[in-house]
């Protein structure tokens, strides 16, 4: 039908026009973007895809420089590690020169050495984090990304604990010296030194009962050394070297270690307090016991107050204990509570000394409080003579008991050289523990770098545009533009034709 008021060509080639319009509008955003997707309605499901991709590259992009720093830190610690390790090797030295019975200078002057080392450990062990309550001395747990849990985007490197403190008081070193040292029992006749000897042949058992400490807290430790029975022709009994080895087997990891000195006799050697009582588990023991039964000491390696013999457990008495030495003050407050028995008092002593370097430990005899420290201290109450639950003359100078050499000058260094060893295993494990963690950290760093690769890929080929195909579109749009045009140029002069019917 031909028609004036309705020109349908016309319309038909404007709806082409708008549509080629638009086609070329939306290729060139695309060319000049470089993204497929510019808008929601371009493609909503590929954008939220596209964008989940892109939030787990800024995950891991973070969690990779998280990883970084972690390393660094770690490589810190590392090289601390090292240092402690070489200063560990200076202390063995010292101990080692002191340890032999021909030295002829003086150990005061090696432990002068031996002192400011330990006091050094401690001092780069905080530096690097790795000392009680330091930085690194914590389950560290560097979160990096790319998991599906947050568990599992994170990588745990456990160095808390006391098994990962690399400072004295860690690595059990705060208590020993290379001073001349070792402790006899006292009454004991027994040697063990004679050729051939053989101990407890009759008896099953000797015990040795030491009130020391453990992590700085008073405690009780049992060493017991077993006999051999008879048996047909074999006159049972054990050599003096496996005396030494059950006692060594038990008291080593406290700091204490068993000799026997120029006398023969049965000697404990160390700079941790200690005091130690004996007994046998089998009356039969007679003469090849190892030690007088019923003997006791108290470590005269170092330097010693002794309380009252029978502790007063007054519930009723409070008293404030004031010790001093060179590092500081520590003033105990004793509420009648913490006087209620010997263990709470010795509990509520230690907490206030322990940074001072000086502790209580029960006395031999299980019934008081003896106080000791491997330097020189001083001690007072506020109580007057006789009314304190530690004793008329707690606090007088003239008990201190200043250390001495019984029975060998070379106990304490034997104990030192035994310290320092286990201390030697326990830094290379937190070494080991360090160095597992830097692995870790970079395995998972390449893990997280492969993974922002992969995502990155992953989100170009839904949001990116294909630059190629949308330049042939875009010449493509260029046409149908030009042709839309000069169609309904054709279509809106097709109605003027219509006058030549009217002529």
């Amino acid at each position: 039908m031909i028609s004036i008021q309705t020109n349908y060509a016309s319309l038909v080639a404007q709806n082409n026009l708008n549509t080629n319009m638009m086609f070329m509008q939306n290729t060139i955003q695309q060319l000049t973007s470089g993204y497929r997707i510019n808008h929601s309605g371009d493609d909503a499901a590929g954008l939220a895809v596209a964008n989940g991709y892109a939030s787990n590259i800024a995950e891991l992009t973070q969690g990779v420089l998280n990883s970084n720093d972690a390393t660094a830190q770690l490589q810190i610690a590392d090289g601390g590690l090292n240092n402690i390790s070489t200063m560990l090797d200076r202390l063995q030295t010292l101990a080692t020169e002191s340890s032999s019975t021909t030295f002829t200078g003086n150990r005061a002057n090696i432990n002068v050495e031996y002192q400011k080392l330990i006091t050094d450990i401690s001092r780069q062990a905080a530096n690097i984090g790795l000392n009680a309550g330091g930085a690194l001395n914590v389950v560290n747990n560097v979160f990096i990304g790319g998991g599906n849990t947050n568990a599992n985007s994170q990588v745990s490197i456990d160095l808390s604990g006391s098994q990962n403190q690399v400072d004295a008081s860690g690595l059990n070193l705060s208590n020993t010296s290379v001073l001349g040292g070792g402790t006899e029992l006292a009454s004991n006749v027994i040697r063990l030194d004679a050729p051939g000897a053989l101990f407890l042949s009759a008896a099953a058992s000797q015990t040795f009962t030491f009130q020391t400490l453990s992590n700085n807290a008073a405690t009780t430790v049992t060493a017991v050394v077993n006999g051999n029975a008879a048996v047909g022709n074999d006159t049972g009994g054990i050599t003096q070297s496996a005396v030494l080895t059950q006692l060594n087997n038990t008291l080593n990891s406290y700091g204490i270690t068993a000799t026997v000195d120029g006398n023969g006799q049965l000697n404990f050697g160390g700079s941790t307090p200690f005091t130690v009582t004996t007994a046998t588990t089998d009356t039969g023991a007679g003469s090849d016991a190892i030690a007088t039964n019923g003997t006791s000491a108290t470590n005269n390696g170092v330097y010693s107050y002794a309380g009252i013999t029978n502790f007063n457990a007054n519930a009723g008495t409070a008293e404030t204990l004031t010790f001093q030495n060179g590092q500081g003050t520590a003033t105990v407050n004793l509420t009648a509570g913490d006087a209620a028995s010997a263990s709470t008092a010795i509990s509520a002593i230690n907490q206030q000394t322990a940074a001072l370097g000086i502790y209580a430990v029960l006395n031999s005899a299980g019934t008081g409080i003896s106080f000791q420290s491997v330097n020189n201290f001083t001690a007072s109450t506020t109580l007057n003579a006789g009314s304190g639950v530690f004793g008329a003359n707690f606090g007088d100078q003239t008990d201190l008991v200043q250390p001495t050499v019984s029975g060998t000058a070379t106990g304490n260094a034997q104990a030192a050289i035994t310290a320092i060893n286990q201390a030697i295993v326990q830094l290379g494990d937190v070494q080991s523990r360090v160095g597992a963690g830097e692995n870790i950290l970079n395995y998972a760093t390449s893990l997280a770098s492969s993974q922002i690769t992969n995502d990155t890929g992953a989100e170009s080929a839904i949001r990116d545009a294909n630059v190629a195909a949308e330049a042939a579109n875009l010449s493509q749009a260029q046409v149908l533009e030009q042709s839309s045009i000069a169609a309904m140029a054709q279509a809106n002069a097709a109605p003027q034709a219509l006058l030549k019917l009217l002529q």
